[in-house]
């Protein structure tokens, strides 16, 4: 099967130039011709051709003007332009290149000039095509796997909850100390697989922009006081502080989230700091009138510098293989950054390897939205 040639359409209201250009093109690539702005623009949008070459002093409507109206429109905003002139300012090249033409070919053409540089701007094109072609493949294989997963992970939550309720009626019952302590750490890891679960089902709500949002007034101190009680079996000798300023306004969230949230902060500390000397301390500021920051910090081992952009990243446990800690799942800092910005706020890092970390939440004070 004969491969089909490259469509350029060629702009120009000089006979001659178009001439010399289907001369030079024509063999091959096939070359449509318009000799003013207006049919160039409907030529354009019904052919999709590959290139055009956009010659700029026009009468009526100049190829400057072409140009920004062809890049306005998404159907043809992508074809790649190369600006054709007489005039050899550097102007009128910044011009052309800022509308967001990719080449500026002077007159009069060299032909095998002008060959070598349309076919290297179709082969940037074509690789272009390609990769998009790959990427979106991708993304539709992606959502194809999310999609699975979340069935799956949907479906481990009744048989999950059959177990758990069995082991705590098992555990009621008189039996020897070993199997009751195997049926305690049994009930244990149920317990962290159900919350793994809520948490999965979790994040594919809020990437599906579903969660609906419980918003009430929440107290961030007396908020931030029960989750440091609900950790303390974890603490052993770490100390925890908190330090909130005077005065502290509620605001309006959903407490539920904002709870879990601060848990996978503060349990997140705990897991990188020396049991005997781990020292976290959380504070409450007001970024400004309207937002109010919350930061967890640690004088745990830091995050080397080439992973703090990836730490919110769906499943990334990097820095804890790197530093030899256990590894989680990778979850816990993903739902805190979609917990967080469905609420209108957002979530950083601040690290030095060797000097610990601190990650902040900031939170609009007054109701976003209700829901998702």
């Amino acid at each position: 099967m004969t491969k089909a040639k490259p469509n350029l359409l060629v702009v120009d209201d000089s006979v001659t130039n178009i001439h010399i250009l289907i001369e030079a093109l024509g063999k091959d690539y096939t070359v449509c011709v318009d000799t003013e702005g207006a049919a160039a623009l409907k030529s354009a949008k019904e052919t999709l051709p590959d290139l055009i070459l956009l010659d700029i002093m026009m009468p009526g409507m100049d190829g400057f003007e072409v140009c920004r109206r062809l890049k306005a429109d998404p159907a043809t905003r992508d074809i790649p332009i190369i600006f054709l002139s007489a005039l050899d300012e550097d102007d009128d090249e910044a011009s052309g290149m800022a509308l967001g033409a990719i080449d500026y070919i002077t007159k009069p053409f060299n032909p095998s000039i002008l060959r070598a540089r349309v076919n290297s701007h179709l082969e940037i094109r074509r690789q272009k095509q390609e990769l998009q072609q790959s990427y979106d493949k991708l993304r539709e294989l992606e959502a194809q796997r999310d999609s699975l997963v979340h069935m799956v992970i949907h479906d481990m939550r009744s048989p999950l909850a059959v177990i758990f309720g069995n082991l705590e009626m098992a555990q009621d019952e008189a039996l020897p100390a070993d199997v009751a302590a195997c049926i305690g750490n049994a009930l244990s890891s149920t317990n962290a697989l159900m919350e793994m679960v809520t948490t999965l089902l979790d994040i594919n709500k809020m990437e599906a922009g579903q969660m609906n949002l419980d918003y009430s007034a929440v107290d961030m101190s007396n908020l931030i006081r029960e989750t440091i009680s609900m950790v303390t079996p974890l603490q052993n000798s770490r100390r925890i502080t908190l330090t909130p300023p005077g005065e502290i306004e509620a605001l309006s969230g959903d407490a539920k989230l904002i709870r879990r949230i601060l848990q996978n902060l503060i349990i997140n500390a705990i897991k990188f700091t020396d049991k005997n000397n781990g020292i976290i301390t959380l504070r409450i500021e007001g970024a400004d009138e309207d937002k109010m920051r919350v930061s967890v910090g640690d004088n745990g081992h830091g995050i080397p510098r080439e992973y703090q952009a990836k730490v919110f990243d769906k499943f990334c446990q990097v820095a804890a293989r790197k530093q030899g800690q256990e590894p989680s799942t990778g979850l816990g800092l993903t739902f805190c950054k979609l917990a967080v910005e469905a609420h209108g706020g957002r979530i950083g890092l601040e690290s030095d390897e060797g000097k610990g970390s601190t990650f902040w939440f900031e939170l609009p004070k007054s109701k976003i939205s209700t829901a998702s």
